[in-house]
């Protein structure tokens, strides 16, 4: 007979729903010439896209389509739940900095947030389940720009929003020899602010303007996906997967302001010329698919390869499109235990991983294409026992271009994540 304790049914609940705000909270890294952190790509789209990865599966170039772990939860395809042996708690947070170029001139930019938190339950030898929170994107973009009009003279046009959209899900994977479907159904929400600012720098009795708009976000999102494993001889092992969700729409309510100012002997008047609230419209959201596989070797060690693309041309905001286009992604990596079972040798437990990725980015100006890549890598320490484990993992990568007045960035990454594990189910011993 076995007894499963209240307090285990109160824990995924507070886990989820009591951070829900934490995803949409950011910390800059600021350098003497600027003290907004500043992802210009950030701009079209939802965002900036977030990578909500668990932090093995990011030191391994993100390879996640085919990666399943009995004691770590891949959110990123729900099918790899049905493997999971433990109840398992797990969290991360990742800081960035980056050196943002455009024109000839660079600003030191950074950001730190929680990157997913996530609870995975086995219910069995064929079945789990998950439930969690991730960050799906982030917008914040503070851009300027001088235009000189014959009617006007100069003015400064100013471009700047912030926001983030999150999703809480829970998933169920089922499997029956060695394959495994499984999806996460949830609930993608946030709020998006873009503002324009024209502001006149010529004359002394100037007419400038603030349009902005509040977009807020809220629909059922889910995603599916498929493993299967097997062994290929008695040292080798093989697992493929992929995932798949199709073009969804999330509902959204606009508010509109469009505000003049004028300054005139030192006061400053404003008038709201215009105001919507509460427009109805939608998001939609673009089909995506990804596919992998990951070759394991004696629970020493593994290989893997991923590839991934999201149609980003269908993406539409209130029935209009953006500049955006359909996306690809390549992945690499692998990792390596010395020897798991080392009591004496602390290193030989240590799990060390390293990855790459190549890929074209969703933002398409100028008609040109913006590329992105980046050498990964990190390690996870054991601790208390087998199977809690503290990770780490590190991204250096370029992205973009300064090609037709674009802007390129080199970034680094640091994510630091904790697998811990228990088991809920007690079995009663009687004498």
């Amino acid at each position: 007979m076995c007894q499963l304790h209240a307090k285990h049914f109160l824990l995924p609940i507070l886990f989820v729903f009591s951070t829900a705000e934490l995803f949409a909270q950011t910390s800059s890294v600021s350098n003497p010439t600027s003290n907004r952190k500043n992802e210009p790509y950030s701009r079209y789209g939802i965002g900036e896209e977030m990578n909500a990865n668990n932090t093995p599966i990011k030191a391994e170039g993100n390879i996640s389509s085919a990666f399943s772990n009995a004691f770590m939860v891949n959110a990123d395809n729900p099918a790899s739940y049905a493997n999971l042996l433990l109840t398992t708690y797990e969290g991360g947070m990742t800081g960035q900095t980056s050196s943002v170029s455009a024109n000839g001139t660079s600003n030191r930019t950074g950001m730190a947030t929680l990157s997913y938190l996530t609870i995975g339950i086995p219910a069995g030898k064929h079945l789990g389940f998950a439930l969690g929170m991730r960050p799906m994107s982030h917008v914040y973009y503070h851009l300027n720009d001088t235009v000189g009009t014959p009617d006007i003279g100069k003015s400064v046009h100013t471009y700047y929003g912030d926001g983030a959209l999150n999703n809480a899900f829970v998933g169920v994977s089922g499997k029956v020899s060695g394959f495994s479907i499984g999806a996460n159904i949830g609930y993608t929400f946030g709020t998006i602010r873009n503002t324009s600012v024209f502001a006149g720098i010529d004359t002394t009795h100037t007419i400038n303007s603030d349009f902005s708009h509040f977009t807020r976000v809220g629909g059922i999102y889910w995603k599916a996906g498929a493993q299967w494993g097997g062994k290929l001889d008695s040292n080798l092992y093989l697992r493929v997967g992929a995932t798949f969700t199709l073009s969804q729409n999330l509902r959204a309510f606009r508010d509109e302001y469009d505000v003049l100012y004028m300054s005139l002997g030192g006061s400053l008047l404003e008038d709201t010329a215009y105001s919507s609230l509460n427009t109805r419209g939608s998001y939609k959201l673009p089909m995506a698919y990804s596919a992998g596989a990951i070759l394991t070797g004696r629970d020493k060690w593994s290989v893997g390869l991923d590839f991934s693309s999201v149609q980003w041309s269908g993406f539409r905001n209130f029935g209009q499109p953006d500049s955006v286009q359909n996306t690809w992604k390549i992945a690499a990596g692998g990792e390596y235990t010395p020897n798991p079972q080392a009591i004496h040798n602390y290193l030989q437990r240590l799990t060390y991983r390293l990855g790459f990725y190549y890929g074209k980015d969703r933002v398409y100006l100028k008609n040109t294409d913006l590329n992105y890549y980046a050498l990964t890598f990190g390690f996870s320490m054991p601790f208390k026992r087998f199977s809690d484990r503290v990770h780490t993992a590190f991204e250096i990568g370029k992205r973009g271009t300064e090609a037709n007045g674009l802007v390129k960035e080199n970034f680094f990454k640091l994510s630091l994540g904790i697998s811990l594990n228990d088991r809920w189910f007690i079995k009663r011993h009687y004498e």
